[in-house]
């Protein structure tokens, strides 16, 4: 991973017109690429509304099987650690909701209609107020599972909406209120988590096996530092918009 792909590089946010802090949802959905992924993109968002009574759900696309860099890995071992990290990670920023996991192969991920089928019934059955995810337009975006998660996203809340979408399924249609897409390039809502950075740092320490590649942390000086660099980044976002600390999401409310 590049210093330019890294999730924690703080760099300068342009925010013009923008909106903030939605009413706390009854109910949120936020759906990742991999495990961590959420809680790099959301975390401290997610704990906040955990704490004021959300119901916070969670979905994860592939298996994370090609989430080490050791070559001689058990794909099953970390199969199953990779989902029991993202579970523990959803209980400290206090979802209650379901950790759903697809199970699609690590980078492997596709946005065709069986897939889309899948996230279009989940959101049925969960029925969020609101839906987090990926942008899928991010220019330059290397990672193909962030890029196709997140049309997953969109294209799948086209089809949860819409009653002539898999109308074979047991669930309603639903419509979501908003969308929120982290990782934007042009982010125009901003969520005010001066009082989560803490639930987010835990929330990614519980993310043992991606210590040494997503967080380049081994020690207990060497997880100092990320976490210094996971505030460092909630400042410079929370300096766009006057908040200490800030998580910055493109705004999409006319679903």
């Amino acid at each position: 991973m590049t210093e330019a792909q890294n999730p924690l590089t703080p760099a300068p946010v342009a925010i013009g017109a923008h909106t903030t802090n939605l009413a706390t949802p009854s109910r949120a959905l936020a759906i990742g690429a991999h495990p961590d992924d959420v809680d790099f993109g959301a975390g401290a968002t997610l704990a906040k509304w955990a704490a004021d009574g959300c119901e916070v759900h969670v979905l994860v696309c592939t298996d994370g099987s090609k989430g080490t860099w050791d070559p001689e890995a058990d794909e099953a071992k970390l199969i199953a650690t990779r989902q029991d990290e993202q579970r523990e990670a959803a209980r400290r920023i206090g979802a209650v909701g379901d950790v759903v996991f697809l199970g699609w192969p690590d980078g492997e991920l596709q946005s065709g209609m069986v897939e889309r089928r899948q996230v279009a019934e989940v959101i049925r059955r969960v029925k969020p107020e609101v839906v987090l995810g990926h942008d899928p337009w991010k220019r330059y975006r290397l990672h193909p599972d962030h890029r196709h998660a997140g049309l997953l996203v969109t294209d799948g809340i086209v089809a949860a909406r819409d009653p002539k979408f898999f109308p074979e399924m047991a669930e309603p249609h639903h419509r979501p209120d908003h969308l929120l897409l982290f990782e934007a390039d042009e982010p125009d809502h901003a969520e005010d988590v001066s009082a989560f950075a803490e639930a987010k740092y835990q929330a990614l320490t519980a993310h043992v096996s991606q210590f040494e590649s997503t967080m380049k942390s081994g020690d207990d000086p060497e997880l100092t530092r990320f976490r210094q660099r996971l505030e460092a980044k909630m400042v410079t976002a929370g300096k766009a918009v006057d908040f200490r600390l800030a998580e910055l999401f493109k705004l999409i409310d006319d679903l």
